[in-house]
């Protein structure tokens, strides 16, 4: 049933209007490196990306994405033109599901080591490593290919987990960019001709973080850390592309994607509205549950909004299909840069 299930979504071609119209011309293969923002179904059966209600929207039940149904990944490579690459986990299943790239994404992982055991981003890249030398990419794709990355949200989220301090928190930056920025460089010398490379959202607006301190704001001082981040992130981008000498890697600005696309846009008839961006669309009974749970006796733990297109997050981290669409839709400028 998984086999049949990844054939389908593979199939499907994905039209979204929002984006269009800005299409990623002359490329053909996408090769994603991340977390559960762009994962498509590398993550175990045990995910919460495999469980009820997950991929309610799309397809109509749990395929292996953090949402209710397409995550970031598959809009990208809409506006690319080409169907959302097969997960790595998936490349066994038959002939040519290389096609259009490999998502080696896995949900809850970080540059480092996070508190999900699944491989961060360097074991990601090697995994990639591997792959090319199964030759089944030539010099040709990887030259008409971008590299999308996302990740670092979870290594803060580690960080203050293994009691790490505000006061040591700019030198864990500071080693956190640095680690990116070779894995980066990595994979451009592998051959990729673009690297796109996520910043993070306002980790102060996601529902987990906000409702224990500032809901219905989002919370300042977690916003904070994201802006001290992507601001490091753009220098380093800077200087890779100095050194490089050309634009090869282009900086997807989702902090302010996030923003734009939660504020109510009345003055933009037709852009989508969300009423109340922070409240999460499906959530547990009480605190001691999350979205998808279930107990020893197969209840559910968890409800539901009644329209999940109305909700900028479907559950406590990750945006709905609606949100996702959205946020791409604020990155139309962004994206030209990758032409």
């Amino acid at each position: 049933m998984e086999n049949l299930m990844f054939f389908f979504l593979l199939a499907l071609p994905i039209i979204f209007a929002e984006v269009h119209h800005v299409r990623g011309e002359g490329f053909t293969k996408l090769f994603v490196f991340g977390d559960s923002y762009v994962d498509t179904g590398n993550s175990g059966r045990q995910a919460t990306s495999w469980k009820k209600p997950y991929g309610i929207t799309f397809p109509g039940k749990p395929a292996g994405h953090y949402s209710d149904g397409r995550v970031f990944t598959d809009y990208i490579a809409s506006w690319m033109g080409i169907r959302s690459p097969i997960p790595y986990r998936w490349r066994k299943m038959g002939k040519r599901v290389e096609g259009y790239g490999m998502n080696f994404a896995y949900g809850g992982t970080g540059v480092f080591d996070t508190l999900v055991k699944a491989p961060n981003m360097t074991t990601q890249i090697n995994l990639f490593q591997q792959v090319l030398e199964y030759k089944l990419y030539t010099k040709r794709d990887l030259n008409s290919s971008i590299a999308l990355v996302s990740l670092a949200g979870n290594d803060y989220f580690a960080y203050l987990a293994g009691n790490g301090t505000i006061e040591d928190f700019p030198a864990f930056t500071t080693s956190l960019i640095k680690q990116l920025s070779l894995n980066l460089k990595h994979i451009h010398a592998m051959g990729v001709r673009k690297v796109a490379v996520m910043g993070i959202q306002p980790l102060g607006c996601l529902p987990q973080v906000s409702v224990l301190t500032s809901y219905p704001k989002c919370s300042v001082t977690a916003n904070s850390i994201a802006i001290f981040h992507n601001q490091m992130l753009e220098k380093s981008l800077q200087k890779l592309n100095k050194d490089s000498k050309d634009s090869v890697f282009v900086k997807l600005d989702i902090y302010s994607a996030f923003m734009a696309a939660m504020k109510k846009q009345e003055h933009h008839p037709g852009t989508l509205k969300f009423k109340d961006p922070l409240r999460q669309c499906c959530r547990g009974v009480n605190s001691a549950y999350s979205c998808g749970d279930v107990n020893k006796n197969g209840a559910k733990k968890y409800v539901t909004c009644k329209n999940p297109n109305s909700a900028f997050f479907w559950d406590g981290v990750h945006p709905s299909q609606a949100g996702w669409n959205a946020v791409c839709s604020a990155l139309k400028s962004s994206l030209h840069k990758l032409r």
